[in-house]
């Protein structure tokens, strides 16, 4: 896994890069966010692709227990995707109400995702 550092507005942006899913469980998430913390990172973007797909199965509550975390801790998140795969009118309401707030945000674009964080 590979952290690429984005400095944007004197925000310090975590960007995982990997191959791998690696939010798989609520423990996941608070490791990565731990690790992330401890760096001195401010905001983290993550790629959908690096996500376990039932995280997107709002049943799961795999995105709830994860996204709380993420809350709970006051780190903000950019999850970047292609969103409109997912079938399920239940996500997409998730996502346009997350998308409303500050905390969590679901982007099309690594672009957007930075634009989203700095403000």
């Amino acid at each position: 896994m590979e952290i690429i550092t984005h400095d944007v507005k004197n925000i310090k942006i975590a960007e995982v890069i990997t191959d791998e899913v690696v939010l798989k469980t609520t423990e996941d998430g608070l490791d990565l966010l731990g690790n992330l913390a401890y760096q001195e990172f401010d905001k983290i973007i993550i790629h959908e692709k690096n996500i376990t797909p039932a995280f997107f199965d709002l049943k799961s509550r795999i995105a709830g227990e994860i996204l709380q975390k993420f809350t709970q801790y006051q780190m903000p998140l950019a999850i970047v995707g292609d969103f409109s795969k997912f079938k399920g009118k239940s996500l997409k309401d998730f996502i346009l109400e997350s998308n409303k707030g500050k905390q969590v945000n679901f982007v099309s674009s690594t672009a957007e995702a930075l634009n989203s964080l700095s403000k």
